[in-house]
């Protein structure tokens, strides 16, 4: 991990290398830039698709940032840089060794991951690439390394596919993994989290991938919860929901937002019922919370898991959408909606 001086050394260098490079960044490159971001990647995909560009080249850089060669780095920074000193510095950083088992190893290639400075320098690199992909007259987006170039056809992008993929090799000496790279529909390549729906008029919607890593950070959240205070558990469940709508504000299929409510509410159910344990004691909460007590005294000994509780009618009665809503919960969907809105 790089050190507090070592951050600042960065921050120094980057503020005085981005003005010198980004103004010349390609206009299709999104990634760690000032004033771009992921959602304006997405945006410009859904743009090219709707184009007519129904084909996808989906490129995935082998272990990047840990392949980049450190002579062709520096070659393109000293295109614009002349300062020797600040050329020294960045070689420098790039070489700084790791320690692994109390031994200290150097670094003959990629770039520290963790630092601020490693995304610029990828970019410079990758320049190279987005240059040559529009002297070709392509569309494309890039997000850092994550690259996708849309075409008419599969026998075009397979075309693109072959040729871009010995040029990454042989001029930037970077290896494209065969097995994650394809040629694809949209629909079937997700990108940056996102993906798009087979119409003519294309719609953002989620990428399942997006989806099953909220679930799973959800269950972390809930599985640490148990035995705690239901308000405190929804205080820390509203950060990471609200920063997931944030970037996924963009998704025009709302369904699967609208399941994910669901899903996280009989979750919540769940996991008050498991709090409750004893019959004795679900029948004195069902009771407190409005349920009669012969419906009460059923429901308790109906013999059926936490699970199948949780979406049952009785607990959906005494824990209603309301109530949770008062506890402090937060619906994705409306969310999402609101931002949109805004937006």
């Amino acid at each position: 991990m790089p050190t507090v001086t070592d951050r600042l050394i960065q921050q120094a260098l980057l503020q005085v290398l981005t003005p010198l490079f980004d103004p010349s960044f390609s206009e299709s490159s999104y990634g760690y830039r000032p004033k771009r971001s992921a959602q304006q990647a997405v945006s410009a995909m859904k743009t090219h698709v709707a184009a007519g560009h129904r084909w996808v080249v989906d490129l995935d850089l082998e272990a990047f940032f840990d392949r980049v060669n450190h002579d062709l780095l520096m070659a393109r920074v000293a295109r614009r840089v002349r300062d020797k000193r600040v050329l020294r510095l960045i070689r420098r950083y790039l070489e700084a060794g790791t320690f692994q088992d109390g031994l200290a190893t150097s670094r003959r290639q990629g770039t520290p991951q963790g630092g601020p400075l490693s995304p610029l320098l990828a970019n410079i690199l990758l320049d190279d690439v987005d240059k040559e992909l529009e002297r070709r007259g392509h569309r494309f987006c890039r997000y850092a390394d994550d690259l996708q170039i849309y075409v008419g056809s599969r026998r075009a992008g397979e075309r693109v596919m072959a040729s871009l993929s010995d040029y990454l090799e042989s001029s930037l000496r970077l290896t494209v993994n065969r097995d994650k790279s394809a040629v694809g529909r949209p629909w079937h390549r997700g990108y940056l989290g996102y993906t798009l729906t087979r119409h003519k008029l294309p719609k953002l919607t989620l990428a399942k991938a997006s989806l099953q890593r909220l679930m799973q950070r959800v269950r972390e959240i809930l599985k640490r919860g148990r035995g705690r205070n239901i308000r405190r558990v929804i205080e820390e469940l509203i950060p990471v929901l609200r920063g997931w709508a944030s970037y996924f504000s963009l998704v025009d299929v709302t369904r699967p937002l609208e399941a994910l409510d669901q899903w996280i509410r009989r979750r919540l159910r769940c996991m008050i019922w498991r709090q409750w344990k004893r019959p004795s004691t679900r029948r004195r909460k069902l009771r407190a919370l409005s349920l009669d007590d012969q419906r009460a005294r059923m429901s308790t000994g109906n013999g059926r898991g936490p699970w199948w509780n949780a979406g049952a009618l009785h607990l959906r009665h005494a824990l209603p959408n309301r109530w949770l809503s008062q506890q402090g919960l937060v619906s994705v969907l409306d969310t999402v909606r609101g931002l949109s809105r805004s937006s």
